[in-house]
């Protein structure tokens, strides 16, 4: 027996904490009978589970992207206006995919899709701190206080971001470009902190999650995960489901909808 939301997480229907939402909403019906608590203990050996009327299949096989995302498109499995999305750049796979946290509407690189719903809540929650780099192109020359100030944290309203790992790549006229490494994932921590000690960003990219690189793949271009990889994935996902106390939290971000994960961090 297992909790129904893991349970749909497993199957590719969305993250933990989105799956929780989606049976909180009375969307799933375990044998005919609509289920509200996302703890509820279900055999998905016997049980017939349907989501908005649609039967899940609880051995589905996980598939792992990798994409260069592009500016212009959502990170969203669907958009009700019509908008592209992620989804819309990658080849038909026969399984429901997801992408694994968000990236701003004009911000571009790397973002993992995936139906694996374990993997993605430990690949974005904040308990996991599992780090993100980015290139930003920032306005100005960003001096060593400014810096400094990104290292020890920078107040972002009520609250203090993480310590930043940054360092300048390159100084240009009237602008640099830095690297900067995060691991809360706060919605547009990038953007708002760099904007915080006086460098608005003006182009934004995502080079790294965790072990995995966007490398030399090209815009708008998706792979597999490599075998290794794909270990590390998982190793992630395994760490996180036997920590005690670790619960999904309530969703964050903006135009995400039900299958995508955590806000959007840049």
């Amino acid at each position: 027996m297992e909790r129904l939301q893991k349970i749909l997480a497993e199957a590719g229907v969305a993250s933990r904490r989105h799956s929780a939402d989606i049976i909180r909403q009375g969307r799933v019906e375990v044998d005919g009978v609509v289920v509200r608590e996302p703890g509820a203990r279900v055999d998905p050996t016997r049980a017939e589970i349907r989501v908005d009327g649609k039967r899940i299949v609880t051995d589905e096989t996980k598939v792992y992207l990798l994409l260069n995302k592009p500016a212009g498109y959502l990170c969203t499995a669907r958009d009700p206006q019509g908008r592209p999305t992620v989804l819309d750049l990658v080849p038909h796979h026969g399984h429901r995919l997801f992408p694994v946290g968000r990236l701003d509407l004009d911000t571009e690189g790397l973002l993992l899709l995936t139906n694996d719903g374990e993997a993605a809540f430990a690949l974005t929650h904040p308990r996991f701190e599992v780090p993100k780099t980015y290139v930003a192109t920032v306005q100005g020359g960003p001096d060593e206080a400014a810096l400094a100030a990104l290292r020890r944290g920078v107040r972002l309203g009520d609250v203090v971001t993480a310590p930043a790992r940054v360092r300048v790549l390159r100084r240009e006229s009237g602008s640099a470009v830095l690297e900067v490494e995060i691991h809360e994932g706060k919605k547009r921590e990038v953007r708002n902190m760099l904007a915080a000690v006086g460098h608005p960003v003006v182009h934004l990219i995502r080079t790294r999650l965790g072990m995995l690189s966007l490398g030399n793949l090209r815009r708008g271009a998706c792979r597999h995960l490599t075998p290794e990889e794909v270990r590390w994935v998982r190793g992630v996902a395994t760490t996180s489901a036997g920590r005690p106390g670790t619960k999904p939290e309530p969703s964050g971000g903006e135009g995400g909808g039900p299958q995508a994960t955590g806000p959007a961090d840049a």
